[in-house]
């Protein structure tokens, strides 16, 4: 089972909690699917297949995840009430978990679908209301006809950037600079998250 250095080093500093459940669920990729390798990703514990991505797991203070890079790699009913799980965002226990058999099962079409290249089943996805444009916002945009038609020509998701950008700054300050910012932005043609397009 190759293994990396640098995954132990995180298990190793993740809280005392996450440890053996990291240490689990690697093991149950490794069982799974011999030929898995590991590196760092994103910060963060990652498995490919082949050279390709295909699972993650991260620690945080108060829960672990795990995640497989294609969704719908099979799934799991924790108690016949909740949603099927494919994707294990906040594990604090064991509980939170399937049997080893189960989660090697998932593992095991995870690696079948990307060998076969079969696309992933996604469930449809929701189509999220239109966020209100906040005052400060609104009315820097009344005054500016540029920044204006660019933001209304965008996609609702790059008119729902700015607003939660600017909506979420709890000073008046921090919403008056970010305004300013984004009119700036908005008049050179630019979504909020510019740089890293």
């Amino acid at each position: 089972m190759p293994t990396d250095p640098r995954v132990d080093a995180h298990i190793d500093a993740s809280a005392e909690f996450a440890r053996p459940l990291l240490t689990w669920m690697r093991a149950r990729v490794h069982a799974a699917v011999p030929e898995v390798e590991e590196s760092i990703k994103w910060a963060r514990p990652a498995f490919t297949l082949g050279g390709r991505p295909f699972a993650m797991m991260v620690a945080f203070k108060r829960h672990c995840s795990f995640g497989f890079w294609e969704h719908a790699a099979g799934s799991w009913n924790k108690d016949g009430q909740d949603p099927q799980v494919e994707q294990f965002r906040r594990v604090t226990s064991f509980a939170d978990l399937p049997d080893a058999a189960t989660f090697e099962a998932m593992v095991r079409a995870a690696a079948e679908r990307l060998a076969t290249g079969a696309p992933p089943k996604r469930p449809p996805r929701k189509a999220r209301p239109e966020l209100p444009v906040p005052a400060e916002l609104a009315a820097a945009l009344a005054a500016d006809s540029t920044a204006r038609t660019t933001f209304d020509g965008f996609p609702p998701s790059g008119r729902r950037d700015y607003c939660e950008w600017i909506g979420e700054a709890k000073r008046p300050e921090t919403r008056a600079r970010r305004v300013e910012e984004s009119i700036a932005w908005l008049r050179e043609g630019k979504r909020r998250n510019w740089q890293y397009q």
